[in-house]
Formats: structure tokens, sequence, C-alpha cells
């Protein structure tokens, strides 16, 4: 068994598949990290931008596949990595990102992620270098299966605002970089260490703009992880995803007892109709009410005397007005 593992293992790392997870930092070999970047930028071939003849995205593998077979697509293994407070959708293995919060690295910004039909494009995963640019600088002659490690590649690949990313478009060192000016010595020596893994060569206007960009951080050595780093992040703890599940669960099962009672009360026979109610008792009959006159009236506390009242005439309303013995 553990000469087939091992077999398995050399036969992932030979064509460039990630072994493991993309959610850990793990250390990036053939990218020349912890080096000095301007070492590395200076050991890559320097050469024109071939044609672009030919380039697909297909080229490229299948977008998003799940090339470490972890049983999540590359685009959320990112989000789950550089998103906090992330929760998923419901029965996905803590795999597929409902909602979350960006510190975004091009531009310094945090934005909300939700995942929707209008929302999603807030946050896109953008390839450090872009396909397109590997395409013209050696990755033509790679083969399909370098190639779909390239694209799929955690090192490669980081979430970012989905404007930021629409603008750098295919672009290289010396065409964008990110307005977020702290970032810049990491993302191109990001840059600098993807081009020396997949043995892709840099034009010589871009190794000018590396270089412009490395001599304010001469320090700066190719990164040795596969995220951005970021010590303030508070990633969702184990508590509150429990939480969250407990929290859906009930609501499920209360929905599926809500539905249930429903279908009783529909199913159940119609109940007796009620009898009806008696008839309200009819009044007595008032007995004639004759007031010889006002004095008589008031005599039995009947007085004042409105018309339609028992013992009310006209001849003992002097003025008319409805109203007797006044």
């Amino acid at each position: 068994m553990m000469v087939v593992l091992s077999g398995l293992l050399a036969a992932s790392l030979a064509i460039g598949l990630p072994v493991g997870s993309a959610y850990a930092d793990e250390p990036t070999d053939g990218t020349g990290a912890g080096t000095s970047a301007t070492e590395v930028l200076d050991s890559l071939e320097v050469k024109g931008r071939a044609p672009k003849t030919g380039y697909k995205r297909t080229q490229f593998g299948k977008a998003w596949a799940d090339v470490d077979h972890n049983g999540c697509d590359t685009r959320n293994d990112i989000l789950n990595r550089d998103l906090t407070g992330v929760r998923h959708k419901w029965r996905t293995h803590n795999c597929v990102v409902k909602s979350g919060k960006l510190h975004d690295p091009y531009t310094g910004k945090d934005i909300k992620f939700k995942k929707g039909k209008k929302t999603s494009t807030a946050v896109q995963i953008d390839h450090v270098v872009a396909l397109s640019d590997a395409w013209q600088k050696g990755a033509q002659k790679l083969s399909e299966e370098r190639r779909t490690a390239l694209a799929n590649d955690p090192y490669n690949l980081l979430a970012v605002q989905g404007r930021a990313n629409q603008k750098k478009s295919d672009g290289d060192a010396a065409t964008w970089l990110p307005s977020n000016k702290g970032f810049r010595c990491e993302y191109v020596a990001r840059q600098i260490g993807v081009k020396h893994k997949y043995s892709l060569w840099v034009t010589q206007a871009e190794k000018e703009a590396m270089a412009k960009v490395l001599s304010s951080c001469p320090t700066q050595t190719v990164p040795d992880y596969t995220g951005v780093k970021d010590s303030t992040a508070e990633k969702t703890t184990e508590s509150e995803q429990t939480e969250q599940t407990q929290t859906e669960q009930t609501q499920t099962e209360q929905s599926a007892e809500q539905a249930q009672q429903t279908q009783q009360t529909t199913q159940a026979p119609a109940p007796e109709p009620a009898p009806a109610p008696a008839p309200a008792p009819q009044p007595a009959p008032q007995q004639d009410v004759y007031y010889q006159n006002c004095t008589a009236a008031r005599a039995a506390g009947a007085a004042p005397i409105y018309q339609g009242q028992p013992g009310y005439r006209s001849q003992l309303d002097r003025d008319h007005d409805g109203v007797a013995c006044e």
C-alpha cells in the first residue's frame, strides 16, 4: 500500500498537481520560495511575447476543476481559504461558500461576499499570472496536465475584488499593478514564483516593471505559502459552524413538521356541522302606556319621553321637536 501511495504522490508532483487541499499554507515546491525575488527574477528567461494564436480557456482544462480531489471545486477552495466569517451552503460538506468577508489585497478594501446570481461577481478568483499571458510566454508548450495544474494551482490564485480583476484582465506587471501599493511587492514576487515553477518567461518590459517594484523592497522573497497571510483574519470557529448547522437543521425539522401538520389537516375528515343556534327569544310586546298629562309622566319618572317610546303623544310635545314633557 505504501508503494502505491508513494507512486501516486510522485505522479502528482510530476504533472504539477497540488498535493492536499488549498486550505493549507503548503510549501510551494518549484517556485523558488524563500529566495530573493530579485534573484529568481534574474533567473527567468527574457523573450518577446509569442502570438496569442490558439489560446482558449479550455486549453487549461475544465474551469475550477477539483484537481486535489478533496470533493470541492477550486473556486470554493480559494473562497474558503481567503474569506473570513465564512458561512456554507447546507449539505455541501463545508464546500460551497454562501457568504463571508474578503480583505481584498488588490485594493485594500473589505468586501462582503454573498452567493447569488447578481452578487457573486463582487468577489472573483484571479489568476496572478493570467492564463492568456502564460499562454503567450511558454504555457502553450506545456502538456495539458501541466496547464490544468497551472490554472488550478492555489499559489497562482487569489480571491479579489471583481472590478479590480476585470481591470487587470490578462495584463502583466508592465501593464497593470494593484492600486494597493502595500501589496505590490508580494504580488510581483508571487508572479515571479509562478513563472519560475512553470518555466514561463518574461518580456523585457515586464522584467523592468518587476525590478522597479522590487527596488522599493530589496528584501522581498518569493512567497512560500498559497494565500495572503493576514494575522488579523478571524475564520469562523468550529463552535460557530456547529451552531450554524444546528440552527439550519432545526429550521428544516420545523418546516418538515409544519408540512406534515398541513398534510394531516388537509387529509382529516370534515367535522360535523355545528347545530344551528336556537332562535333568540322575541321580546314581549310592549303594553300601551298612557299619561294623561306631563305631570303624570313626571310622577311616573318617565319624563322626558322621546318619540317612539311608550307614552309619547304629540299632545304632550308642545314644540313638536320629538321630545315630550321636557
